[in-house]
């Protein structure tokens, strides 16, 4: 009966990354984590100028491409801004994974990702194959 549970615990840990794998990611994660969120709050403090104290959002300009460049400008601030968020939402994600020991399984095919693709995108949850399928 030992041996039995022996190898049931041998196939289920070739089925996710051992616990130190995991803790070598979370590691990772926590580092982009507090990157990203740096990068969006700089991003969202140059939408909403909440950064300066001067009179760039309140003064009158004649100068209408300025102005253009400006909302535009403003406008890819904001997109990127919810790009960042997203990500950070995903690293977050990760970190529950983790948590739960399922960080690393692709959702489709229920193989593991390999170390190289979560080491790039750590928030990956398909494997190379799965999400070439998809597109």
């Amino acid at each position: 009966m030992e041996q039995q549970e022996k190898t049931v615990k041998e196939v289920y840990e070739k089925l996710r990354y051992s616990d130190e794998e995991l803790q070598e990611f979370k590691v990772l994660i926590l580092d982009k984590l507090e990157k990203a969120k740096k990068d969006y709050d700089a991003l969202k403090a140059s939408v909403t100028h909440s950064s300066s104290n001067d009179t760039e959002d309140t003064s009158p300009t004649f100068k209408v491409l300025e102005e253009g460049a400006s909302a535009l400008s403003k406008e890819e601030s904001g997109q990127l801004a919810l790009r960042q968020h997203k990500f950070i939402r995903s690293l977050e994600t990760a970190l529950i994974r983790i948590e739960n020991k399922t960080y690393g399984v692709c959702r489709e095919t229920g193989t593991l990702i390999p170390k190289e693709r979560l080491k790039l995108v750590p928030h990956a949850t398909l494997c190379v194959e799965a999400k070439n399928n998809r597109e």
